[in-house]
C-alpha cells in the first residue's frame, strides 16, 4: 500500500536539496546532461507540496537514454521505465537520499515543456499558486489514501493553467 497522501507548507530547504542532489546527477551524468530542472510544487515558493523534490535531467534529443541510466546505476538510482510516459525515464532514488522524484527527459520531450510551462506559470502567478496550493490541501484530505484520485482531481486545474500559460507564450497548450 501506498503512503498517504501528505501536503506541507513551502520549505525554503527544498531549493537547497534540490541543489544538492542536482550535484551530484550532474557529475554522474557528466556531458549526456543538458540542465537539470527542479519542477513540480517544491519549485514553486509558498506553494505547499508533497515533501518530494521533482528533477528533471535534460538530456539531447535523440539521445540513448540507456546511457543516462547506466551513469544513474552506480549513484544509487533504479530506473523504472518510462512509467506510462513516453519520453521520459523514471527512476527510484538511492536509499537514504532526501525523498525526491528524478526523471531523465528529452529535450524536446513534451512532458518536459508541460513540467516547466506549469512550473513557471505559478511562479509568475502566485494568486494562481495559492488556489492550486487551496485545492491541493482539499484533494489531499478528500482522496489521503488514493493516488490516484488526488492526482485526477488536479487535472482540470493543471490544464486551465497551462492553456493560460500558451496563450501567455510561456508554454505548451495541454494535450491530456
Amino acid at each position: 500500500m501506498s503512503q498517504p497522501v501528505q501536503i506541507v507548507e513551502y520549505d525554503p530547504r527544498w531549493p537547497v536539496i534540490f541543489g544538492r542532489l542536482a550535484a551530484v546527477i550532474r557529475d554522474g551524468l557528466g556531458p549526456l546532461l543538458l540542465r537539470i530542472e527542479h519542477v513540480g510544487s517544491t519549485a514553486v515558493p509558498g506553494l505547499p507540496a508533497k515533501p518530494i523534490v521533482d528533477m528533471d535531467a535534460v538530456i539531447p534529443a535523440g539521445a540513448d537514454p540507456a546511457e543516462a541510466i547506466a551513469a544513474l546505476r552506480p549513484l544509487g538510482y533504479t530506473h523504472e521505465g518510462d512509467l506510462g510516459i513516453p519520453g521520459r525515464e523514471a527512476f527510484a532514488a538511492p536509499e537514504g537520499a532526501p525523498a525526491h522524484h528524478l526523471y531523465v527527459c528529452a529535450a524536446d520531450s513534451p512532458e518536459l515543456a508541460r513540467h516547466v510551462a506549469f512550473r513557471d506559470f505559478l511562479r509568475a502567478h502566485p494568486d494562481r499558486a495559492r488556489r492550486y496550493g487551496e485545492l491541493k490541501r482539499e484533494l489531499a484530505s478528500r482522496y489521503r489514501d488514493d493516488r490516484s484520485a488526488y492526482t485526477e482531481g488536479k487535472s482540470v486545474f493543471i490544464g486551465k493553467a497551462l492553456a493560460r500559460a500558451a496563450e501567455e507564450g510561456g508554454g505548451p497548450a495541454f494535450r491530456g
